[in-house]
C-alpha cells in the first residue's frame, strides 16, 4: 500500500490537523510500516481495538508505544505469558488489616492505551478476561462493576511463526477486535532509514527512543475527531454496497457455489458496524468529507478476515479468508 499524500492544511479541520501531526510523529519513528500506522489511527478514530500479526522484529510493539506517546493519556504494556492470571489484568481485592476491610486494587486494564503483547501466549481464561473490558468498557470483580476510562483502546500483537506454547484466540475474542492487521517486512530503502534512525537514537543520552511530541494530542481533540468521522457523508448506494458485502458472507451461495463451499460461518452485525466506521475513518484521514467504494474495499480485509470461519474444504484446498474476501469483492457489484 502506498503512503497517502500530505493533506492541504487549508482544507483540514482542527481535529484533522491534530491527527496529521500525530501521524507525522509516529511515521518519523516507525519506518516502513505505513499500513500499520494508518490502521492504528483508524482504530483510534473509530473507537475500536486492533490486533496486529507479524514476524518478530517488525516494530509492532514499537509502533504502539510511539502512538501512545503522541496521545494524551496513560499507557501500559502487558506481556502475556502462560502463567498469567485474569486478576493480573483486571485487578483484585486486597485486604487491609489496619482497616479490617477489602479494597479493590486496579489492574493494568485501567489505562487509556493498553498493549497486550503476544496475546496468544496466554490460555483462554486470561484472554476471556479482556472480553468485558473490550466490549462493555467496564470490569466486574465480585459484585462490583468498575467503569474504564472514556478513552480505552486495546492494541494486541501476536507472532504467527511460533506455534510452541501459543493458544489460538477464541472466536468471541477475535470478534471484539475492530481490525486484524497483518504486516510484512519493510522495503530495502526503508531498512536503510531504520538503520539511521536506530543509530541516531543510540547516540542520545541513555540510548533510548526519542521523547514524545512537545504537545501530545489532547483527548478532547480525539473525541472531536471521532464525532467528525461519524458525521462523514456516505451515499445510500454505498451503504447498500457495504451491507451487501457483509450479507454475502452469510449467504455466499448467491455469488457462487465455490464461495458457499469455502465458508462455514459468516460475519456478525459487529462486522457491519466496524466496516462502516473504518471506511469513514479512512476517508476522514485522507481529508475527504465523503466515503468512496475504495474506502470500503480497502478496509474489508482487516475487518472481515478474523470474523469468517472457513470450512474444512477451504482449508484442504488452501483457500484463506483473504482469498475469499478477494473473490467477494470481485463478485459483489460496486455502485
Amino acid at each position: 500500500m502506498t503512503e497517502s499524500p500530505p493533506l492541504p492544511e487549508s482544507s483540514l479541520s482542527p481535529a484533522q490537523s491534530a491527527v496529521g501531526r500525530l501521524r507525522d510523529f509516529v511515521a518519523s519513528r516507525v519506518i516502513g510500516q505505513d499500513l500499520l500506522i494508518e490502521r492504528m489511527l483508524i482504530a483510534l478514530m473509530a473507537d475500536g481495538h486492533i490486533l496486529v500479526e507479524g514476524a518478530p522484529g517488525l516494530a509492532k510493539t514499537r509502533a504502539i508505544n510511539v502512538l501512545s506517546r503522541g496521545v494524551e493519556g496513560d499507557f501500559h504494556r502487558i506481556q502475556f505469558t502462560p502463567d498469567l492470571l485474569p486478576a493480573d489484568l483486571t485487578g483484585t481485592e486486597i485486604y487491609r488489616p489496619q482497616e479490617g476491610s477489602f479494597h479493590f486494587q486496579q489492574g493494568p486494564l485501567f489505562h487509556n492505551l493498553v498493549l497486550a503483547d503476544e496475546i496468544n501466549r496466554s490460555p483462554a481464561k486470561v484472554q476471556s478476561a479482556l472480553l468485558e473490558a473490550m466490549a462493555e468498557r467496564q470490569i466486574t470483580v465480585g459484585r462490583t462493576t468498575y467503569s474504564l476510562p472514556r478513552l480505552f483502546m486495546v492494541m494486541a500483537t501476536q507472532n504467527p511463526i511460533e506455534q510452541e506454547g501459543t493458544y489460538p484466540l477464541p472466536e468471541a475474542q477475535l470478534d471484539r477486535f475492530l481490525l486484524y492487521v497483518r504486516i510484512g517486512y519493510p522495503a530495502p530503502s526503508h531498512e536503510r532509514e531504520i538503520l539511521r534512525l536506530v543509530r541516531a537514537e543510540a547516540r542520545q543520552e541513555g540510548g533510548g527512543e526519542a521523547d514524545g511530541p512537545a504537545e501530545p494530542m489532547p483527548q478532547e481533540e480525539l473525541f472531536r475527531a471521532r464525532r467528525e468521522v461519524l458525521d462523514l457523508y456516505m451515499a445510500k448506494p454505498l451503504e447498500d454496497y457495504l451491507l451487501q458485502l457483509v450479507l454475502a458472507t452469510r449467504e455466499p451461495a448467491a455469488y457462487g457455489a465455490d464461495l458457499a463451499r469455502w465458508l462455514q460461518y459468516g460475519a456478525s452485525p459487529r462486522a457491519t458496524i466496524a466496516l462502516d466506521r473504518c471506511a469513514r475513518a479512512r476517508a476522514w484521514l485522507d481529508g475527504r468529507d465523503f466515503v468512496t467504494p475504495e474506502d470500503i474495499q480497502a478496509m474489508a480485509y482487516d475487518v472481515l478476515r478474523h470474523r469468517l470461519i472457513m470450512s474444512y474444504e477451504a482449508e484442504a484446498e488452501g483457500i484463506s479468508a483473504d482469498h475469499f474476501i478477494a473473490e467477494l469483492l470481485q463478485r459483489v457489484a460496486v455502485p
